[in-house]
């Protein structure tokens, strides 16, 4: 087992993602390239021990220890720990990914929060003096809704500090302990039996995904049906001009799977696109949405409208034909409009100037295909990642138009909670942060696979188009789980 040279902090240079190597972080320990998983769980452990020893009780500060370690698979390093929270993140840029047990700090809570305390929460702990850390989590789609149960053990909103961190960033890989001064010095023997209980071996081989026993459908097709003329008819009455409505299918296995094993393949037939995992031991929520709801870097944001969709072709004049379909439809371009437009008036708001594409080009999916337009601006003083959230979150490639009285529809037509599908995720840093839109995603507990997505309706929409561009969107799953279309359940 050959080890890389240490590793240094990375900065994001670019949308593109290419990534420059920067000044390394005040507490920041790069130790030296391990050689083992002995080496690993030693030189981790002696560091620990000496942050710990040393710290005062009074010091409030971030500490990121660094082990460089040889370029290990994530989700087989993954699978292999004990701990029982987990989580993965991985950008669009397949050299930006990060695998993490544990969890160092958490912040939660049961219903709406209030977004500037928590902004105000979030910037106090990732200001203390130290180490620049990301929190991972995410949100629930409806933060006003008040749901009939809980969802999965998912609260209404989390953000955690990962324990330990397996990342590759910048070409390089490394193993990362995340401490939390002074609130870890009275859990010290405890961080340290975590260390021991790290695993490093690859050898163990994955059980192979299985194909589902039985599928149910919330709701099936003639409740669909009524959904969309429900809608279809608030339309002609000018009630809305846009509503996403979703469905959930419900996939039950003769045995559970390993979400990380279910994540590893969906990764590899989903190139392109976000891909995250959320276990909490109860559950995990996880997934390979396509669309981004906000990027900022400094004072820099990007955000994308994506709206419209069409599936790939099985050949490439077919191929094709989808692609010229897309583009030259007004109900799509119609669709995506309603979803530009709202992030165009909410980006000038919140920023000094936005650059808009007016024209949509395509995004391009290894299933699928969308209209996509990009928005870039340079945020004003003062507003905060949470601020973008409040504000952008839900966009009607989500909800609808007008916003308010499509999440009314949405509440109560729909016979399923919504939960985190179709909430914001990702992870804030100091100097930058992520989200992507929940979608394309799944939620497995026992032994039973809950996929959600969902069609955005127009005037024009047809009940069985639009549960055929449902079906195609979750074949990021069932395609790798040897499901077919089903055009009517």
């Amino acid at each position: 087992m050959q080890g890389l040279p240490g590793l240094r902090s990375q900065r994001l240079r670019s949308e593109s993602h290419e990534f420059a190597p920067s000044i390394q972080a005040p507490d920041t320990h790069t130790i030296p390239v391990a050689g083992s998983g002995t080496e690993v769980r030693t030189r981790l452990r002696t560091a620990i021990k000496r942050t710990l020893r040393d710290a005062e009780a009074n010091e409030h500060r971030l500490v990121r220890i660094e082990v460089p370690v040889p370029d290990l698979d994530p989700f087989r390093w993954l699978a292999a720990q004990q701990a029982t929270e987990k989580m993965f993140w991985r950008g669009r840029h397949a050299d930006d990914r990060m695998a993490a047990c544990g969890v160092a700090r958490i912040l939660s809570g049961d219903s709406r929060p209030d977004f500037a305390e928590l902004g105000r929460e979030v910037d106090a702990f990732l200001d203390r003096p130290g180490a620049d850390v990301r929190l991972f989590g995410g949100m629930r789609f409806d933060l006003d809704r008040i749901p009939e149960g809980e969802w999965f053990g998912f609260p209404a909103w989390r953000f955690a500090l990962p324990r330990f961190e397996l990342h590759h960033r910048g070409g390089k890989t490394g193993l990362c302990c995340n401490l939390v001064l002074p609130e870890d010095l009275p859990i010290a023997s405890i961080i340290l039996e975590q260390v021991e209980e790290l695993q490093f071996s690859s050898d163990g081989a994955w059980g192979g995904l299985q194909v589902p026993t039985d599928r149910s459908d919330h709701p099936r097709f003639e409740g669909w049906k009524s959904q969309v003329q429900w809608s279809l008819d608030a339309f002609r009455r000018d009630l809305l001009q846009k509503v996403v409505l979703a469905r959930r299918v419900d996939l039950r296995f003769a045995r559970e799977p390993d979400p990380v094993e279910l994540l590893h393949v969906l990764q590899a037939a989903t190139p392109n696109c976000f891909h995250f995992l959320f276990d909490s031991g109860q559950a995990a929520f996880l997934g390979a949405t396509p669309e981004r709801l906000f990027f900022r870097r400094g004072r820099e944001v990007i955000s994308e409208a994506v709206a419209g969709t069409r599936p790939r072709g099985s050949t490439s004049d077919s191929d094709q034909a989808y692609r010229a379909s897309l583009l030259a439809s007004e109900k799509d371009q119609r669709e995506h409009a309603y979803v530009r437009e709202f992030i165009r008036t909410t980006l000038q708001a919140c920023c000094d100037s936005v650059n808009v594409d007016e024209t949509a080009s395509e995004m391009k999916l290894a299933a699928g295909r969308h209209l996509v337009s990009r928005l870039s601006g340079t945020l004003r003083e003062g507003v905060t990642d949470f601020d973008l959230l409040e504000r952008l979150h839900p966009t009607p490639a989500v909800g609808g138009a007008p916003r308010e009285l499509a999440l009314e529809a949405i509440s109560s037509l729909e016979d399923f909670e919504r939960g985190w599908y179709a909430g914001p995720i990702g992870w804030v840093g100091r100097d930058s942060a992520e989200f992507a839109v929940g979608l394309r995603c799944g939620v497995l507990s026992g032994d039973v696979l809950s996929l959600f997505s969902g069609a955005g309706l127009v005037a024009g929409s047809d009940p069985g188009d639009e549960w055929l561009e449902i079906e195609q969107k979750i074949t990021d799953f069932t395609r790798i789980l040897g499901l077919a279309v089903s055009h009517r359940s």
